[in-house]
């Protein structure tokens, strides 16, 4: 009887990543990385587990692979790494007695051979890695039924898209909506991959993400995203020097922190640096801090996580104006201060008070018609 090969690619089970972590804290409060990494691939390797056992049980033949096993190799940091390759002979041997292969998302080892995680959302960039290395299409269901406007959750009128093309989705994810992570869609384009994403077990009908060209009609505006996942930081010096700022971006490429938002005054009272960041890098930011008072005396750090990220995502803002003007009106309007802008081709962002960030979602996505 003829059947699919099929790659499946799994996530730990509900909150095992969280209830992991929080076990680490009641052993101490500066883990070490390697060991951590170690610990955290243990979630995935549970769900291959579960699933091939079940699978075998109703007469499928399935295996179980580690991103060891899998012959994904990382670079960078063992909490972040990115793949630098895959080997596939073992996927072509596996198939000739295996229907599904099972793999461990999230997860690869380093050319050590340590174990090494790719961050949140890795087990997408594994799923999207592994199709390119194969050269299969590649669908990934999750919890919600393809790519909306915004969060319905916040929104419970949000359209949801057909399709969207992959810069808007690049766009939306960096951005703060927790869809999709956004390297799996870099890797998806960079590789001519059309990327599905489906509600799991639900024959609703999702999204595929496309190249640009294969949309036919465009919105100014696709979506709105809200992050409230970030810390706001300012850094002040009276000393206006360049070894300071040379130290500072030294230092965050070093610990492969994405910083965002980046405005910086120099004046004759001094340099003040301001950037969003992940408050999952709060911790790296602190110790570079630290580190960098011990050389800058004067150095003052002001960390604010009271904030959140408002932004506005479309493609169409390259052809059509008034876009940032109808932002800015609608929350003056609204009385929702905001302290920070930043803009790109196809979106702009406002940093503004979180207890404001519902409110503003709301009001833009009826602004413009989400």
């Amino acid at each position: 009887m003829a059947y699919e090969e099929l790659v499946v690619v799994v996530s730990a089970m509900g909150k095992t990543t969280d209830e992991l972590l929080a076990n680490v804290k009641h052993i101490t409060s500066t883990p070490n990385d390697q060991d951590l990494a170690m610990l955290l691939t243990t979630g995935e390797q549970q769900t291959i587990s579960y699933l091939s056992l079940t699978l075998n049980d109703i007469g499928v033949k399935s295996r179980p692979l580690t991103g060891y096993q899998a012959g994904i190799e990382t670079i960078g940091h063992h909490l972040k790494s990115k793949i630098s390759s895959i080997k596939t002979d073992l996927f072509n041997q596996l198939f000739r007695t295996n229907q599904v292969i099972i793999v461990a998302g999230f997860q690869g080892f380093n050319k050590e051979g340590e174990l090494t995680t790719l961050g949140r959302g890795g087990s997408d960039t594994t799923a999207v890695a592994l199709a390119a290395a194969l050269g299969c299409t590649c669908e990934i269901y999750t919890d919600v039924t393809g790519v909306y406007s915004t969060d319905p959750r916040i929104f419970p009128t949000a359209k949801r898209w057909d399709m969207i093309s992959y810069e808007e989705m690049m766009e939306m994810s960096a951005l703060g909506a927790g869809v999709l992570e956004t390297r799996s869609v870099e890797l998806a384009n960079n590789n001519g991959l059309h990327l599905y994403l489906g509600k799991t077990l639900s024959t609703e009908k999702g999204t595929w993400i496309v190249p640009n060209d294969q949309i036919l009609e465009r919105k100014a505006v696709t979506g709105v995203a809200l992050d409230k996942d970030m810390s706001h930081v300012t850094l002040t010096d009276s000393s206006n020097g360049e070894a300071l700022l040379n130290d500072i971006f030294k230092k965050l490429e070093q610990e492969e922190i994405n910083i965002d938002m980046i405005s910086q005054i120099r004046n004759t009272y001094g340099m003040q640096l301001s950037f969003t960041a992940k408050d999952s890098d709060e911790k790296q930011l602190i110790s570079i801090f630290n580190l960098l008072k011990e050389t800058y005396p004067d150095l003052t750090v002001n960390i604010v996580e009271d904030y959140a990220k408002i932004s506005v995502i479309g493609a169409g803002m390259r052809d059509m104006s008034g876009v940032a003007s109808r932002i800015f009106r609608t929350l003056i309007k609204s009385e929702i201060p905001y302290y920070q802008v930043t803009t790109s081709e196809i979106s702009v962002s406002c940093v503004i008070d979180e207890t404001n960030g519902k409110k503003a979602t709301k009001l833009l996505c009826k602004k413009f018609d989400l």
